[in-house]
C-alpha cells in the first residue's frame, strides 16, 4: 500500500426541498377557505336600522335615483331635490353609467317611497349596477319621535 487515501467524491444531491412550498400552499387553502363564503353575488345593501349615517359634507352632491309611490323612475344628479319627468330604466343605465364614467367618486343613492313595491326598489339597484355603480346607498328620513 502506498500510504495514500483515495477520497470517495459525493455527488451533488439535486433534489429540490418541497416542504416550504407545502406550508405556503396550506396556509393559502386556508386563507381561501375562510374567505369564499364572504363573497356573495348580488345587489349588496346595508339596510339602515334606524338613525342612519350622513353623507360627509365635503362630498358632491350623490346622484340621487328615485322611485315614487306610483312606481315611476326619477334621476337627480344636479342635487336638486329631485326631477320631474319620469324616466324608463333603460334611460336611467344610460345616464347613470354617463355620469359615472365623468365623475366615479360620486355616490349613488336610491330613494324609494315608504309604500311602493320591493321589487321596484330592486329593481332599480340592479339596473344601477349594471351600470356600473360600484356602491349603492338607501336614503333614509330621520326617526320622528
Amino acid at each position: 500500500m502506498n500510504g495514500t487515501y483515495q477520497r470517495r467524491r459525493r455527488r451533488p444531491v439535486a433534489e429540490i426541498n418541497v416542504v416550504p412550498y407545502i406550508d405556503v400552499m396550506l396556509v393559502l387553502l386556508i386563507i381561501f377557505m375562510v374567505t369564499a363564503p364572504l363573497i356573495t353575488q348580488g345587489v349588496k345593501v346595508d339596510l339602515p336600522q334606524g338613525e342612519a349615517e350622513a353623507l360627509p359634507t365635503d362630498a358632491k352632491p350623490p346622484i340621487v335615483a328615485s322611485v315614487d309611490a306610483e312606481g315611476f323612475y326619477y334621476l337627480d344628479a344636479d342635487g336638486n331635490a329631485g326631477a320631474d319627468q319620469p324616466l324608463e330604466l333603460e334611460d336611467m343605465a344610460t345616464r347613470v353609467a354617463a355620469l359615472i364614467i365623468l365623475e366615479p367618486e360620486r355616490n349613488v343613492v336610491v330613494r324609494g317611497d315608504g309604500q311602493v313595491s320591493y321589487n321596484r326598489v330592486i329593481q332599480l339597484m340592479i339596473t344601477l349596477q349594471s351600470a356600473g355603480v360600484p356602491a349603492v346607498g338607501l336614503m333614509t328620513e330621520p326617526e320622528q319621535e
